[in-house]
């Protein structure tokens, strides 16, 4: 057959109704076993696939959730996906990714996945303005947050790991080794803020004296490189750094070398996130994981019931907290 296969062509090969096929396609229990097994052998003679775009627009779903998150080069974002994949694939869920930071973008990020017909969104980011004003709206899928956010009082499920407790796990760690001087890389926003007021606090309870840098606007290498090189150029002392993710720390170790400083002998290094940069043989950053896989498979767990129609704004909004670990690996050691 020159042309692609329809449905029609298989209910006619099969010798029955368009409708039949349908219902064996979705593995109704209303059909019979004759028709059943003559409905799949012309599936199989024609070389049948179905048309997911148009199964989608008879069921009025596309079987597709929208991510937004506002920055590719950021690692957490990897693990994010992957565990939103590992959840929402197996019930047979697409994903569409977009950075909202990305130059270029023609259309508000919110309204370009309400145009797609989403059937739920995961923010991997603050919520956009637009998704605020459109809050209730009838025609607005179910959301998701993904990690600490500035509003903790958002009228959506948010799952997120325990950013303070992750920050005073690394400076009980640091302290414990016996540094008493410490660097800190913060960075702006939710999971930021949360994670260099905790850090600060805690090694403050512990004795130590936290020398802050600047707060990044992004949490860059070159963010990290810079704002090192302003906590060892202000004072030589510290013996020890925190940034608040694991590219900031890289960025760090950076700095290091280029003021001629040896880590972890001289300066010891803790990240946040334990992506695969941490992980790497070369740099063996200790670091603290934040289960972002988990983060994005619970994710994807708390958006499958909430897409369904029985269940879609029913219940109150869930919060869930994962604990996060420390991964001590060769950047930190005791002070010389």
């Amino acid at each position: 057959m020159a042309n692609r296969p329809t449905i029609y062509d298989v209910a006619q090969r099969a010798g029955v109704s368009k409708s039949l096929v349908s219902l064996v396609m979705q593995g109704s229990p209303r059909v019979g076993e004759s028709s059943r097994a003559a409905v799949r052998a012309a599936i199989a003679e024609l070389g049948y696939r179905p048309s997911r775009a148009a199964a989608s627009l008879a069921a009025s779903r596309t079987r597709t959730v929208g991510v937004l998150i506002d920055d590719y080069t950021n690692l957490w974002f990897v693990d994010l996906v992957r565990g939103l994949h590992a959840a929402l694939g197996p019930a047979g869920y697409r994903l569409a990714v977009v950075d909202v930071a990305s130059a270029g973008q023609a259309e508000d990020p919110v309204e370009s996945m309400l145009s797609m017909r989403v059937d739920g969104m995961v923010l991997g980011m603050d919520p956009p303005q637009t998704l605020v004003d459109l809050d209730g709206a009838p025609h607005v899928p179910p959301v998701v947050v993904a990690g600490t956010r500035e509003d903790r009082d958002l009228p959506y499920d948010a799952v997120a790991n325990d950013d303070a407790e992750g920050a005073r796990l690394a400076a009980r760690h640091l302290v414990g080794l016996g540094h008493r001087r410490l660097g800190q890389l913060p960075v702006a926003g939710g999971a930021g803020t949360a994670r260099s007021a905790a850090f600060a606090a805690e090694a403050g309870r512990l004795g130590a004296v936290v020398v802050e840098a600047g707060r990044a606007a992004q949490a860059t290498d070159d963010a990290g490189f810079r704002a090192a090189a302003e906590v060892l150029e202000r004072d030589r002392s510290v013996t020890a750094l925190f940034a608040a993710n694991d590219v900031m720390a890289v960025g760090a170790m950076g700095a290091a070398r280029a003021a001629g400083v040896d880590v972890p002998r001289e300066l010891s290094v803790v990240g946040y996130d334990d992506t695969s940069l941490a992980a790497a043989r070369l740099i063996g950053l200790t670091t603290v994981d934040d289960r972002s896989f988990d983060v994005g498979r619970t994710a994807g767990e708390l958006l499958l019931p909430r897409m369904s129609e029985e269940r879609r704004g029913r219940a109150a909004p869930v919060r869930r907290m994962l604990e996060p670990r420390l991964v001590v690996r060769s950047t930190t050691v005791s002070p010389p």
